[in-house]
């Protein structure tokens, strides 16, 4: 009988918290609870080696977070999609924090920020938010509601004679119908589209060919402004240039090993690949509606390898890069780029 006692006296002292820490560890060492908040500690290491740890979190809508941020092996950096708060620099070694408050339930994407490894794109883990009003359902992607295939081949787009001037296009004062100085219009039609229209109206029946590419530049150059193109070029030297080139020519550090299909890239990527696209090609993407390139920016390549940058951009970044890809075919400076105001990307317009 007195053994029993010592047993129980043991339990009583031990068992329980034993029990509460393995129901910690149970939930997972990232995420513990403080007063006034949440906190997740959260270790960064090249992809290769890992990537973060852990690589997804829960936290709970409407109480802040705060994110204990180590780099294990090298330097790295840390940022949300899609929220306002500047990335965080991750120097080896040493710990950051950052506190955020979700307010809306739904799956954030977390990711690093500074170029680590041929596969830095990899770099991201998800953080779930529960609780909460539930968020309201999104509409459909553009190219969707636009009925737009991202995969479907296109056929290739009469070449100007030489790179169309957003410059010169002006200067031919058109008077055109209004429907060609709308967002929907631009996103919607591609440029070889809309050339091939503008051939058919009487205001530019005395046009050169070249001179009616110069006019489609001009309208291409309204839809965007100085501002969005300053963010599009931003995004796209730390994003894409990897792999696309820095001046778009699809001949990035990575682009060999893209178009060779190697077994170091599949591993890096994660799927079969393919040469990056070739943004000064004009055949190419002069037969592509923006919608498009904003749809395969939004959703990715889809085997590709080209990432997918939804759930990190902004739906106003995915704009600003697309508009800023225009710039590989034409010539906006010194034209004061934008209509105006800032025009909404809204097709329904």
């Amino acid at each position: 009988m007195q053994r029993w006692r010592e047993i129980g006296v043991y339990l009583a002292y031990f068992g329980l918290p034993a029990a509460l820490a393995f129901g910690v560890m149970a939930a997972g060492f990232s995420t513990w609870f403080a007063a006034g908040g949440q906190r997740v500690e959260l270790r960064a290491r090249i992809p290769e080696a890992g990537g973060w740890s852990p690589g997804a979190v829960t936290v709970r809508a409407g109480q802040p977070v705060t994110f204990r941020l180590i780099a294990d092996d090298m330097a790295h950096g840390f940022a949300i999609g899609q929220m306002t708060d500047a990335a965080v620099a991750l120097p080896p070694g040493e710990a950051r924090e950052l506190t955020v408050t979700f307010t809306r339930p739904g799956k954030y994407l977390f990711y690093c920020t500074r170029p680590c490894s041929a596969a830095h794109w990899r770099m991201r883990g998800t953080i779930e938010v529960v609780g909460g009003a539930p968020a309201a359902p999104g509409d459909a992607p553009l190219y969707v509601r636009l009925g737009l295939d991202l995969d479907a081949a296109r056929a290739p787009a009469p070449v100007p004679s030489e790179r169309p001037s957003a410059s010169r296009g002006a200067a031919l004062s058109l008077e055109l119908p209004e429907r060609y100085l709308t967002p929907g219009l631009y996103q919607a039609s591609s440029p070889a589209e809309v050339w091939s229209a503008l051939r058919a109206e009487p205001a530019a029946q005395s046009l050169t060919e070249q001179e009616t590419w110069d006019a489609v530049a001009w309208l291409w150059a309204r839809q965007t402004t100085p501002a969005a193109l300053a963010e599009g070029r931003r995004l796209y030297a730390e994003h894409c240039a990897d792999c696309h080139g820095e001046q778009g020519a699809g001949d990035g550090p990575l682009a060999e090993s893209l178009t060779h299909n190697d077994h170091a890239a599949q591993a890096e990527f994660g799927a079969h690949t393919v040469a990056p696209t070739n943004f000064t090609d004009p055949a190419h993407m002069l037969a592509a509606p923006p919608a498009v390139l904003h749809g395969k920016l939004l959703r990715g390549g889809m085997g590709t390898g080209m990432p997918y940058w939804g759930p990190i951009f902004t739906d106003a970044q995915l704009w600003a890069l697309t508009d800023y890809l225009w710039t590989f075919q034409f010539e906006y400076e010194p034209l004061k780029t934008g209509g105006g105001d800032e025009p909404e990307k809204d097709a329904t317009q």
